[in-house]
């Protein structure tokens, strides 16, 4: 396990140096932060104390000076403030320990040629004992099942067209247009193995990350296409994807809080049609001639991570979960100044409808009704989907259940871990 750790933090340190859209060190600068725990897996156990190297370069060359530091808990204020001098480079920080299981970040900068620098680093203490602050309302199943079944008497009805330029000797591309209830609709591409043949494919749903915004990952994983498997690429509000940008910057500035939308009401919030058209997606998926009859998979990550569990509790025809670092997890956390999940409401949203809607939608409650086998992922250093909550819904989960951590991570997976997650499910098909 600890192998595995280790060259999954080497291999995140890789992908993020070499690829533009990796966050954690800028992509072609010449400086670099590195910061190194005296605990090879960043995990310390409850009143141990964390110290952590840290060096930074210029060029590859060590660079002195005097580093600024502050201390505190995940996305919670500092509680700790210091200096630090850099001698050949580098230095060490004592981070101190924590009594409670939970998250220390350690967030660093250094003004240099009138310039500076930023970087932050987290560990964990007794991760594994982590709990979260939601609770699950007593009538969470009844409210879901009775939502389910009320949505399952609207009739399915769909608009399908092939797309002839995203179409190539791997795959044929559709552009779907599904009703999800009585009022809603989303769409989403279809992407089968090239000339698929009948009760030949698993079927894969991947919900969108958070945002109004075109859909994307549309050729990006062509894997799951060459192993035989529909893959079915949606989003959740209703938008044809091939609207031009602008259009997307209009309606998100009509409507990009969709998240607080009828917070106040369980009944009302906004999530409420989105969760309900995960089903109705599933349903869609296991119409087609060419699904094998056995296999029903979902992936995602944050918003889509969080949809991708959530599909899995209310959908028992789901047989693989795929999520990375789920969003909408203890959402409720930060109105007793806890860490919260994405998307952070702010203090003055929190009230006791509010907090009484969230716990309907959270993930944390839904991940007590996941039954198929589940595979998760997270970054310490991730400030989006902090690993507090991910840890929350890890350690809530009672399924068969598989972890890849990624110590170094921000808000991002690599190339190698997106598709290792393709061939953990390949290898798990019925």
């Amino acid at each position: 396990m600890m192998r595995r750790l280790l060259l999954a933090t080497i291999l995140g340190l890789t992908m993020a140096l070499c690829h533009a859209c990796a966050e954690n060190y800028p992509y072609r600068s010449d400086y670099l932060w590195v910061t190194t725990p005296d605990h090879a897996d960043w995990i310390y156990k409850t009143g141990e104390v964390a110290k952590v190297e840290v060096r930074f370069f210029r060029y590859g060359i060590p660079q002195d000076g005097e580093v600024e530091y502050e201390i505190g808990g995940d996305l919670l204020p500092a509680d700790k403030k210091g200096k630090a001098k850099l001698k050949n480079g580098c230095t060490t920080i004592n981070m101190g320990t924590s009594r409670t299981p939970g998250f220390r970040d350690l967030r660093l900068r250094l003004q240099l040629d009138g310039k500076t620098y930023s970087h932050h680093v987290k560990v964990a203490f007794s991760p594994e004992n982590i709990r979260p602050f939601t609770k699950e309302p007593a009538d969470f199943h009844d409210f879901w099942r009775k939502a389910v079944e009320d949505n399952q008497k609207v009739a399915m009805e769909y608009q399908i067209e092939p797309v002839k330029e995203m179409t190539d000797t791997n795959q044929d591309t559709y552009l779907v247009k599904l009703r999800v209830d009585k009022r809603h609709w989303l769409y989403g591409y279809l992407l089968c193995p090239k000339d698929a043949q009948k009760g030949a494919c698993p079927v894969v749903l991947t919900p969108p990350g958070a945002g109004v915004k075109t859909i994307k990952e549309v050729t990006s994983r062509p894997y799951y296409q060459q192993a035989g498997m529909i893959r079915f690429v949606t989003e959740i509000h209703g938008l044809r994807p091939t609207l031009d940008e602008q259009d997307f910057v209009d309606v998100r500035s009509a409507f990009s809080d969709y998240l607080e939308m009828g917070l106040e009401s369980p009944e009302r919030f906004y999530m409420r049609h989105v969760y309900l058209g995960l089903v109705r997606c599933i349903d869609f998926l296991t119409s087609l001639p060419e699904w094998d009859g056995k296999n029903v998979a979902v992936m995602g990550g944050s918003q889509g991570g969080a949809l991708s569990i959530i599909t899995a509790a209310l959908d028992p025809r789901v047989t693989l979960c795929v999520a990375n670092h789920p969003a909408l997890s203890d959402m409720a956390a930060g109105s007793a100044g806890l860490t919260s999940g994405y998307p952070h409401y702010a203090q003055e949203l929190y009230n006791e409808a509010t907090i009484r809607t969230m716990a309907y939608y959270d993930v944390v409650n839904f991940a007590r009704y996941v039954k198929c086998p589940t595979f998760l992922t997270w970054g310490f250093n991730d400030d989006t989907c902090p690993p507090t909550t991910s840890y929350a819904v890890w350690n809530t989960l009672s399924c068969e259940k598989e972890s890849l951590l990624t110590p170094i991570n921000e808000h991002w997976t690599s190339d190698a871990t997106n598709r290792r997650q393709m061939e953990w499910i390949k290898e798990r098909l019925k």
